[in-house]
């Protein structure tokens, strides 16, 4: 959830198609729902959005066991109990070029979901983060009569709300037009929002939701984590550099967390040696230890922070979307909890100055520094306190109170 990540997600947050899709020729087709009628359709598209509505889902219907739950999103949303139409979490691409690649693709998906939602007609679709392609269906709904906000029925939530404090601030206006009603996970993006008349809520961050296991701990005994992210492309342009910068301090062995086969495959491209070994994300609910982490910005670093793991950001994105990042994002951090804290809890080393020698010196500074660990236990007991859940309830009670 970085600045420059989240300008990825913003332009191209689309699921890669190049397994099993022709994206001249792309076929897509969503099954009818189970019981015939839907209360819920939710729309979340990387790992990250199917995690955080899969544990909105679990919360609701613990409180409504007959509510008819359908999803465009991934496992977590499917073991939660939603009827996964789509399986959007397979792989998604970062880049204009990937995008345009899998055009054809994109398109026939856009027309199958707004084809699928006016004839099942649900209560309401919750969409989460993913704005690339959500913003488009909702205005999409609104123009053919389908949501309430162009006459119909259908109500369109939305929650984690796009960074627009880091760049398209304008389009706040087009999602008040939209969206009935707007959550969002960090206390000072309500104030975004002052000037338009759309409805928006504070649910406290999701990582500290009652419910939430948090899949990483500390422990200044265990390996150090390497966290490339979730995403193909991003994923093969950073695990090299951060490898490099584990080899270089050559102390300790590594673990990876893999959020996808698809990932276990493109880390597997890059050679890791022996001693840094790939780990499933945990499904059994046990953290994963580590005693310092080099990570992208993406959301696992969020995670790190809130345990308390000491490290740095390092991020190498395509040179074009860079460059076109540079001109359009003016924020002093791409860390969410670096931007949280007005600091940097988390250095940060892009393109090229992800260097092995930069990064192997955050990491001797993170094991081997005393006063390094306090100041990270201290920051992380700031941005707990920034994010906790507000007594207005959490992101499942927001849902509820709309569907009722």
């Amino acid at each position: 959830m970085s600045a420059l990540g989240k300008l990825d997600l913003d332009l191209m947050d689309i699921p890669d198609t190049a397994d099993g899709y022709d994206s001249g020729h792309p076929t897509v087709f969503m099954p009818a729902p189970k019981g015939g009628k839907v209360d819920l359709l939710i729309l979340a598209g990387e790992h990250s959005g199917d995690q955080h509505a899969a544990e909105l889902v679990d919360e609701l219907r613990a409180k409504q066991p007959d509510l008819a739950v359908c999803a465009l999103g991934g496992p977590a949303l499917q073991a939660a109990g939603a009827q996964v139409l789509h399986d959007m979490t397979a792989s998604s691409v970062v880049g204009f070029v990937e995008v345009l690649k899998n055009y054809g693709f994109f398109k026939a998906l856009f027309e199958e979901t707004l084809r699928w939602i006016a004839e099942h007609r649900p209560r309401a679709v919750l969409f989460v983060d993913y704005p690339g392609l959500n913003l488009r269906i909702a205005k999409a709904l609104r123009e053919r009569g389908i949501s309430q906000k162009g006459g119909g029925a259908v109500k369109t939530l939305f929650y984690i709300s796009p960074q627009i404090w880091a760049w398209k601030g304008g389009r706040r206006f087009t999602m008040a037009r939209d969206l009935d009603a707007l959550a969002v996970i960090f206390p000072f993006e309500v104030e975004c929002y002052q000037d338009t008349d759309l409805p928006v809520e504070f649910v406290g961050h999701p990582f500290l939701a009652a419910h939430h296991v948090p899949p990483v701990r500390f422990d200044p005994a265990a390996p150090i984590l390497l966290l490339p992210g979730s995403r193909k492309q991003a994923v093969a342009r950073i695990f090299p550099a951060l490898l490099a910068g584990c080899a270089a301090y050559g102390k300790r062995d590594a673990l990876v967390i893999y959020p996808s086969e698809t990932i276990r495959q493109v880390l597997l491209s890059c050679n890791p040696p022996a001693n840094v070994k790939l780990i499933p994300g945990a499904d059994d609910g046990a953290p994963v230890a580590a005693s310092a982490v080099l990570m992208s910005s993406g959301t696992m670093s969020l995670h790190v922070a809130l345990a308390g793991i000491p490290g740095a950001i390092a991020y190498r994105a395509n040179p074009i979307t860079y460059f076109i990042g540079k001109m359009l994002v003016k924020i002093p951090y791409l860390g969410i909890a670096n931007l949280l804290l007005k600091e940097p809890m988390y250095p940060e080393y892009l393109q090229g100055a992800a260097s092995p020698k930069a990064l192997a010196a955050e990491l001797a500074d993170s094991i081997e520094n005393p006063a390094r660990l306090q100041r990270t236990r201290a920051q992380t007991e700031r941005l707990r306190e920034i994010l906790r859940v507000p007594a207005a309830g959490t992101a499942a009670d927001w849902v509820a109170k709309r569907l009722a």
